[in-house]
């Protein structure tokens, strides 16, 4: 594991701590390939009983590192794996049989907003930011966001939410049931640990039953959605013009 992502496990609860501060937790392939050997790693130890993930720094994650998109196009072929390893962090977090839980402070922009949407808690400090850039650079939301997103806040704001752009603070969030509870920063790690061991507590498989049962009772098919939002996705990242909105928009 690199420096790009801090996983230990205390107790049962497992901790992922983003760790790119001087980038705002950008998202990168380097960040992309530890957070998600930290995930497979959590899912598949018997030691852990529930997952905390959160940024190091100032903000959670703010998105796509845009100073890096040149790295993240080449061919379609290219372009496609790069996606799909974005949409395999969601499979671990939504498909996983462990509870994961958010605890959210600063910015939580693009990438990093689905992954906030993934959680099973999500738990937002007071002054948090948050928006969906996609749209408006030409390209499109990953994370099963699609399927997710409109089962919490409705189908006309979730479109209004990925459409539009605009940005949102941690009441709102509350408000549309993006999150679970916002509490003030300085109590964040606090009020998320607290959760995770009560989570750590109860009976593993009614736990884990229960997650699965209750995705699935919800209909949210998730493989479907990232299939769509993969093929979208990749179409925005080959379009020319994306490439000059992302450098206006990083500038």
């Amino acid at each position: 594991m690199t420096d790009t992502v801090i996983s230990k496990c205390d107790n049962g609860v497992r901790s992922i701590i983003l760790n790119r501060p001087d980038r705002l937790n950008a998202i990168n392939p380097e960040l992309l390939k530890d957070f998600l050997t930290a995930l497979r790693e959590g899912n598949a130890d018997p030691e852990t009983r529930v997952m905390v993930i959160s940024g190091a720094g100032r903000a959670f994650c703010a998105g796509d590192d845009l100073k890096e998109f040149e790295t993240q196009v080449g061919t379609e072929e290219e372009t496609r794996a790069y996606i799909e390893s974005i949409q395999e962090i969601t499979r671990e977090i939504v498909l996983g049989n462990k509870i994961v839980l958010g605890a959210i402070h600063g910015w939580a922009v693009g990438g990093g907003l689905e992954w906030v949407i993934n959680c099973d808690f999500a738990i937002m400090a007071e002054g948090t930011r948050s928006f969906f850039p996609e749209i408006s650079l030409g390209i499109f939301v990953t994370g099963a966001v699609t399927t997710i997103l409109p089962k919490l806040v409705g189908l006309q704001k979730a479109k209004e939410l990925i459409l539009l752009g605009e940005r949102f603070d941690a009441a709102q969030a509350m408000d549309w049931g993006l999150v679970w509870k916002v509490v003030p920063e300085a109590d964040l790690m606090k009020e998320t640990l607290a959760m995770a061991a009560r989570i750590a507590e109860l009976p593993e498989l009614a736990v884990s039953d229960l997650k699965r049962v209750i995705n699935r009772a919800c209909d949210l098919d998730v493989e479907a959605a990232m299939k769509l939002e993969t093929d979208a996705t990749v179409r925005g990242f080959l379009d020319p013009s994306t490439a000059e909105r992302i450098s206006k928009f990083s500038q």
